[in-house]
C-alpha cells in the first residue's frame, strides 16, 4: 500500500470534500481517502497494483475538481565532479523549488492559492461595484422607464462571470448525482434571477435582480474571509517552513563555497559563523558555540554544543564558529520530519469530524426539499407567487453544510501548530482529539521521571578522620577504572566538585561486591556487602529512599573489609518539574500511575518524591502493555509516557502514546505525541492542548447546528404572522457567509487560549 497526498483545487464547502472522498473511496485500488476541506487536501492509501497518481488525479477532475499530487524529490547525491557540476548547471527553478526541504508541492499549491485568492478578490470587488448599486437604484430611486433593463445589465454579469463557481459545482454534482452548497446558491440566485428576466417581457410586475447580485457578493465575500482565516489557522506550517535558509557554506578540496541548501548531501563538512542558522542536521566536529533551538522544541535557552554534538538545520548560531559534518538532508532532517508531522496531523481526520460529514452529507438535499415545501406552503395559504419565492430562495441560501464542515479541521489545524510552536508534536486529528479525554497517565520511571542517570546524593562519614571530601576523592579513585554506572556517578561527582584523584596500586574489581586499592599506605574497599549494610547507622534508610548505599572500608591486603569510614548514597533523582507536572494533571482531574521494572521500594521513593500514589512496580518490559490494557478494561481513558524501547509497546497500546525526544526512534514512532523538549511538564500541555481543542470543536459544531435549527425556520418564513418580517434572501446570504467566518474565528481564538 502506499500513501499520497494531493492539493485539491475548487472545493466551495465540507460537501465538496465529501463528494470527492466518496468518489477516491469508490476507485478501484483506493483503500481509503480523506479529504480536508480546510487544509484542501486529500490523503490517499492505494494499492499500486491496481491504482496510480494519474488514476487519482483522473477521478478528481471527473469529479469538477482539480488535483496535484506531491512528489517527494530525493536529495541530491553529487559524487565527484561531474555530478556536482551537473547540479550546479540545473535550472534555478530546480533548487528553489521547494523549500520545505522533501516536501514537494507546497510552492504549487501556494502558488495555485495565491491566484485562486486573486481571483476571489478581483470578483468580490467586481461584484460589490455592480450589485451595491444595483440595491441603490432599487432602494432610493422611483420606478423609470429603462430601470429594470439597468438592473438586468447590472446584475448579469455578477450572475454568470462572479457566480460561474456555482454553476460548475453544481454541475460537478449532478454528474455524480449529488448536491452541495453550491448546489443551494445555483438554485436560490437563478430562481431570483430567471424570475426578474421574465419581468423584462411584461410576464411578472416584479423583478429581484439586485437580491441575485447581492447574494453572490455575500457569499463571494464570505469565501473570501473564510479563506483569509484559513490561511491564518495553517500559520505554524508556514513558520516552520520559512525557517530554513537557502545556502549552506561547504568545505570541498580544502575550499569554502556556499552552495544553496538543496545541494548539501551527507558526508559534507559545513561552517556556520555566530548568528547565521545552521542548514541541515549533522555531528560538529570543531568548535564550541551555543545554539537556540527555540524554532524546533519551544525550549527558549540556548544549548551548548561541542565536538560530537548533535546539531539540526534551521536552529540559530549565537555566539561561537562550528564546524559539522552533514547527515541528515533534504526531508530527511528533524525540520521536515516535524512539517510532514504536522501537516500529516492537519490532513487527517477526528473522530468527532464524521458527525459532521454524515450530517453535510444528507444536509443539502433536505434543504431542497425544505425550500420546495415552503414555497408550496405560502401558495397554499394564499402569498403571492413572489412572496413564496422570496421564502424558499432565503431558505436555499441562509442553510450551508460549510461552518458544519469546518469547525472540526480548522480547529485541528489551530491546535496541531500550537502544538508544533511549543515542542509538542502531535501526529495525528484522532490523537489530538484523544488527548482531550485521558483521565489516567501512567509514567515509565527511568528517564521519564527521572533524570535516567544515577547521581551521588549523599555523602557521609563514620569515622572523624574522614571528612566527606577525602571519602569522594579515595572512592572516586577507586571507581575510575570501573565501568559500572554507579562507579560512573561517583567519578562524575568527583569531577563536578573538583576533587583530585589519588594513584591507585593494586586495583581488583571483585565481581558482585566492589572493587578493592591501595592509595598511599593504606587498602580500601568501596561496595555494598549486604552482611555489613544492615549494621551501618543511616543505611537502611538511605535504602527506604530508593537509593543504593556504596560503603568505604578501610582493608587489608587480602581485600577483606575491616573498618567503614564512609557512605556515598547513588541515586536516579527525579526530574525537577516531575512533581510540579503530577500536580498540574491532578488540578484537571487527572490521575498518575508510576509503572517501572524496579523493585517495590524504590517504585515507592521515587512516587513519593513525584507526588504520585499509585505505582505498578517489577513490570517486566513485556507486561507493560498489558498493565495499559487493564486500566482500559476499568473504562479508563489512558495517557502514556515513555522513552524506551521496552516503552513501545505500552505507548502503542494506550489510548494516547506520549514519547520523550530523548529517547529511542522505536519509542518515538509508537507515541502519537512526541514532547520535542523532552520536557515532563509538557505532558500536562498536551493534555489541556487537547482539551482546549475538543472544547473549540464541539463549540464551532453546536453553533453551526444551532444556526442552521434557528436560521432556516426564520427563513421560511415561520415567524411571519408574529412578526410581519420577511427575511431577504441577500440578507440570508451574508448570514451565511458570516457562519463560516465566525466557526473559522471560533477555532482561531484557541491561539489566544493558555497551554
Amino acid at each position: 500500500m502506499k500513501k499520497g497526498v494531493f492539493d485539491i483545487s475548487g472545493m466551495h464547502c465540507a460537501s465538496c470534500s465529501i463528494l470527492i472522498k466518496r468518489r477516491l473511496e469508490k476507485t478501484p485500488g483506493v483503500k481509503s481517502a480523506n479529504v480536508n476541506y480546510a487544509t484542501e487536501k486529500a490523503t490517499v492509501e492505494y494499492d499500486e497494483r491496481e491504482c496510480d497518481e494519474n488514476k487519482i488525479v483522473q477521478t478528481v477532475v471527473q469529479t469538477g475538481y482539480k488535483a496535484f499530487p506531491r512528489v517527494e524529490e530525493q536529495p541530491m547525491q553529487m559524487q565527484g565532479h561531474t555530478q556536482m557540476h551537473h547540479a550546479m548547471s540545473m535550472p534555478s527553478d530546480a533548487t528553489t523549488k521547494n523549500p520545505a526541504m522533501g516536501m514537494p508541492g507546497h510552492d504549487h499549491a501556494a502558488m495555485l492559492k495565491a491566484h485562486e485568492m486573486r481571483e476571489l478578490k478581483l470578483k468580490v470587488l467586481v461584484s460589490a461595484a455592480l450589485s451595491f448599486p444595483a440595491l441603490a437604484l432599487v432602494m432610493l430611486t422611483p420606478e423609470f422607464q429603462y430601470k429594470t433593463l439597468i438592473l438586468f445589465l447590472l446584475a448579469t454579469p455578477v450572475q454568470f462571470w462572479a457566480g460561474k463557481q456555482f454553476y460548475q459545482g453544481t454541475l460537478s454534482g449532478l454528474r455524480v448525482f449529488s448536491a452541495n452548497m453550491d448546489t443551494l446558491i445555483a438554485m436560490g440566485t437563478s430562481a431570483a434571477y430567471f424570475y426578474s428576466v421574465a419581468s423584462l417581457f411584461g410576464l411578472v410586475k416584479e423583478n429581484y435582480f439586485e437580491i441575485g447580485a447581492i447574494l453572490i457578493t455575500f457569499v463571494l465575500l464570505g469565501k473570501y474571509l473564510e479563506a483569509i482565516a484559513k490561511g491564518r489557522a495553517s500559520e505554524a506550517i508556514k513558520k516552520l517552513m520559512g525557517l530554513n535558509p537557502k545556502t549552506a557554506i561547504v568545505v570541498r578540496k580544502g575550499k569554502e563555497i556556499e552552495i544553496p541548501i538543496e545541494q548539501v548531501v551527507a558526508g559534507d563538512l559545513i561552517r556556520v559563523r555566530p548568528g547565521e542558522k545552521i542548514p541541515v542536521d549533522g555531528i560538529v566536529v570543531e568548535g564550541d558555540s551555543s545554539v537556540d533551538e527555540s524554532m524546533l522544541t519551544g525550549e527558549s535557552l540556548p544549548v551548548e554544543k561541542t565536538k560530537g554534538a548533535k546539531v539540526y538545520g534551521a536552529t540559530i548560531n549565537k555566539h561561537g564558529s562550528l564546524t559539522f559534518k552533514a547527515t541528515k538532508v533534504g526531508k530527511d532532517t528533524v525540520l521536515s520530519q516535524i512539517i510532514k508531522l504536522v501537516e500529516e496531523a492537519q490532513g487527517s481526520q477526528a473522530p468527532i469530524q464524521r458527525f459532521a460529514d454524515e450530517v453535510s452529507a444528507v444536509f443539502v438535499p433536505i434543504v431542497i426539499v425544505i425550500a420546495i415545501i415552503t414555497f408550496a406552503a405560502w401558495l397554499f395559504v394564499g402569498q403571492a407567487f413572489s412572496f413564496a419565492l422570496v421564502a424558499a430562495v432565503s431558505v436555499l441560501v441562509i442553510a450551508c453544510p460549510c461552518a458544519l464542515g469546518l469547525a472540526t479541521p480548522t480547529a485541528i489545524m489551530v491546535g496541531t501548530g500550537m502544538g508544533a510552536e511549543k515542542g509538542i508534536l502531535i501526529k495525528n486529528a484522532e490523537a489530538l482529539e484523544r488527548t482531550g479525554k485521558i483521565n489516567v497517565i501512567v509514567w515509565d520511571k527511568t528517564g521519564t521521571i527521572t533524570e535516567g542517570k544515577p547521581k551521588v546524593t549523599d555523602i557521609s562519614s563514620l569515622d572523624r578522620s574522614y571528612a566527606q571530601k577525602k571519602i569522594l576523592e579515595i572512592s572516586a579513585s577507586l571507581e575510575k577504572p570501573s565501568e559500572h554506572p554507579l562507579a560512573e556517578a561517583i567519578v562524575s561527582k568527583a569531577k563536578e566538585s573538583r576533587t583530585a584523584f589519588a594513584k591507585v596500586s593494586s586495583f581488583k574489581a571483585i565481581a558482585g561486591k566492589g572493587v578493592f586499592g591501595k592509595l598511599g599506605a593504606k587498602h580500601y574497599f568501596i561496595g555494598s556487602p549486604k552482611n555489613h549494610a544492615k549494621a551501618i547507622a543511616g543505611v537502611e534508610g538511605l535504602e527506604n529512599e530508593g537509593k543504593t548505599a556504596m560503603i568505604l572500608f578501610e582493608s587489608n591486603a587480602k581485600a577483606a573489609a575491616l573498618k567503614p569510614v564512609g557512605v556515598i548514597a547513588v541515586a536516579d533523582t527525579i526530574k525537577p518539574n516531575a512533581r510540579k507536572a503530577v500536580e498540574t494533571l491532578r488540578s484537571m482531574g487527572i490521575e498518575s500511575i508510576l509503572l517501572t521494572g524496579d523493585n517495590e521500594r524504590t517504585a515507592k521513593a521515587i512516587a513519593k518524591q513525584a507526588g504520585i500514589a499509585r505505582i505498578l512496580a517489577n513490570v517486566l518490559p513485556a507486561d507493560k502493555a498489558s498493565e495499559i490494557k487493564k486500566l482500559q478494561q476499568q473504562g479508563k481513558a489512558v495517557a502514556m509516557v515513555g522513552d524506551g524501547i521496552n516503552d513501545a509497546p505500552a505507548l502503542a497500546q494506550a489510548d494516547v502514546g506520549i514519547a520523550m525526544a530523548s529517547g529511542t526512534d522505536i519509542a518515538m514512532e509508537s507515541g502519537s505525541v512526541v514532547l520535542m523538549k523532552n520536557d515532563v511538564e509538557d505532558a500536562p500541555r498536551a493534555l489541556r492542548l487537547g482539551r482546549k481543542t475538543l472544547k473549540k470543536i464541539k463549540l464551532g459544531l453546536f453553533w453551526a447546528m444551532v444556526y442552521n435549527i434557528v436560521g432556516i425556520p426564520v427563513a421560511a418564513g415561520v415567524f411571519y404572522y408574529q412578526t410581519g418580517w420577511l427575511l431577504s434572501p441577500a440578507i440570508a446570504g451574508g448570514a451565511m457567509a458570516l457562519s463560516s467566518v465566525s466557526v473559522v474565528a471560533n477555532a482561531l481564538s484557541l491561539r489566544l487560549e493558555k497551554i
